[in-house]
């Protein structure tokens, strides 16, 4: 006996007599292809979504070093301008009147200074000064408490030292002394219900 012959006597008789009729395992043979291609379509759209999470991140933190690179350098320049302001401060507050070469290297001070703070200020580093504004930790560090009636608890009543932003980060938060034991801070106002 051939193989083909042996192949026919074991086909089903509905196959034999209808050929057109596909055999019972040739049904589930469809249908574990058609999981088989759903399964494949399904991890095939779960990969493209991961792809293109992956690109939107990419993206996104190749932005960040752009604009952040220089944080470095700029948090050492930072300390360079406090250097030059105490510089300008101690000339200020001393009570000699300056002249001659004296007066000509404090311009020449606060002619750098200014220069300084306007290279960074264009590669997006810029001082703020906080004074009068509401306690905030992530953008300020407190150093102590002053006792002051006149101004509410939580303001920021006085600057050590500026704070510096690149972007919207903060660089350096600025050093402050908060008021304390004055009125509170106003609460938030609440819309009033109306009545109809």
């Amino acid at each position: 006996m051939t193989d083909t012959t042996a192949a026919k006597n074991h086909e089903s008789p509905d196959a034999a007599d209808n050929p057109g009729v596909a055999p019972a395992g040739a049904a589930a043979d469809a249908a574990a292809l058609a999981k088989e291609a759903a399964d494949l379509k399904d991890r095939l759209l779960r990969t493209l979504a991961d792809m293109e999470n992956l690109r939107r991140r990419t993206e996104r933190e190749v932005a960040d070093a752009r604009a952040y690179a220089i944080s470095g350098f700029a948090e050492d320049l930072v300390g360079v301008v406090d250097n030059m302001n105490r510089a300008l401060e101690v000339a200020a507050d001393s009570k000699t009147v300056i002249d001659g070469p004296a007066k000509a290297i404090v311009e020449g001070v606060e002619l750098t200074e200014r220069e300084l703070l306007k290279v960074l200020e264009k590669h997006g580093v810029k001082k703020f000064d906080p004074r009068g504004a509401k306690f905030d930790p992530n953008l300020h560090q407190a150093l102590f408490e002053m006792p002051d009636p006149n101004v509410p608890s939580g303001t920021i009543a006085q600057v050590i030292q500026a704070g510096y932003m690149i972007g919207d980060r903060v660089l350096r938060p600025a050093r402050v002394g908060v008021s304390k034991g004055g009125p509170k801070s106003p609460p938030p106002e609440r819309a009033e219900p109306r009545s109809n």
